[in-house]
């Protein structure tokens, strides 16, 4: 493997059709498509600040390196990449890729990011802002997430989540296949429309929460006291830890909780209507 160290590099793709580079401590300045159709690339130490540096790559390494935001868009359509100790300023990275993981990695501006990927595999990953990570990915595991971008996850299949802390509004959209395991979950309209979303040991707020869900598990799950219209035309098993302020017109299965405020059902209820609610122990 060729080292290159202690250089800069700028303009239009100056490193295009490279393979078996170790690039450290090397700068790419302003210009576009820098490692372009290469394979075999290991970055320690890096900056880019180039748009698009790393499209059609096969086979990366990214290690302690950060991307200015001029560096936007900069991994699109590439695979087995690998990525650690690693802040990111730009947005609108990682589209149309396979085979990503990461560790200890920021995102300053989550817009955008991971758009029809497949095989993301994610520790300790910290999104701040923007609208739609996640969208339309599949085969997902994360394990130590911090987001407060807004709508995360929406048309995500096959996930799988641990000690995740989600701020956000609309998550979980249109999702099928996804297990949420010891997370905290803020935000209005949470997994509306989705299709075996499994929430496992999490805390739940925010207004109309889980609605429209089909085939919808809680497991001993606590609700905030302003969660109110919950489970509205929802198929579901839910057992509840604590209280829960509010259940709508539940279309089916059943909800156990400690406590209940009060429930809805009125004209508007749909068929079969049958779902059994109770307290605990009563």
């Amino acid at each position: 493997m060729q080292l290159i160290k202690d250089k800069e590099f700028g303009g239009e793709r100056p490193l295009f059709g490279s393979h078996d580079l170790h690039l450290d401590n090397v700068t790419i300045l302003e210009g576009e498509s820098a490692i372009k159709e290469c394979s075999n690339i290991v970055a320690t130490n890096c900056r880019f600040e180039g748009n698009y540096p790393f499209w059609h790559v096969h086979g990366f390494t990214i290690q302690n390196c950060y991307f200015a935001v001029g560096g936007r868009s900069a991994l699109w359509y590439s695979d087995h990449l690998r990525m650690a100790d690693t802040r990111i300023d730009a947005p609108k990275m990682f589209r149309e890729m396979q085979d990503i993981d990461l560790e200890n990695v920021e995102m300053a501006d989550a817009d955008e990011v991971f758009w029809r990927c497949r095989g993301i595999r994610a520790r300790n990953l910290t999104l701040c802002g923007g609208t739609y990570p996640f969208m339309l990915s599949r085969e997902i595991y994360v394990d130590g997430l911090e987001s407060d971008s807004k709508y995360v996850f929406q048309y995500a299949r096959d996930v799988e989540i641990h000690n995740a802390r989600i701020t956000t509004k609309d998550a979980f959209w249109e999702a099928e296949n996804v297990t949420i395991y010891d997370s905290e979950l803020h935000g209005e309209y949470l997994g509306w429309h989705s299709r075996n979303l499994r929430l496992v040991r999490c805390h739940i707020s925010g207004e109309q929460p889980l609605c429209y869900a089909h085939g919808l598990v809680l497991e001993d799950c606590t609700f905030d006291p302003a969660c109110d219209r919950a489970f509205e035309y929802s198929d579901l098993q839910a057992d509840v830890r604590g209280a829960i302020t509010n259940i709508k017109n539940p279309l089916s299965g059943r909800i156990v909780a400690d406590r209940i405020g009060s429930v809805t059902l009125d004209e508007y209820i749909k068929a079969p209507a049958d779902c059994v609610i109770e307290e605990r122990g009563k």
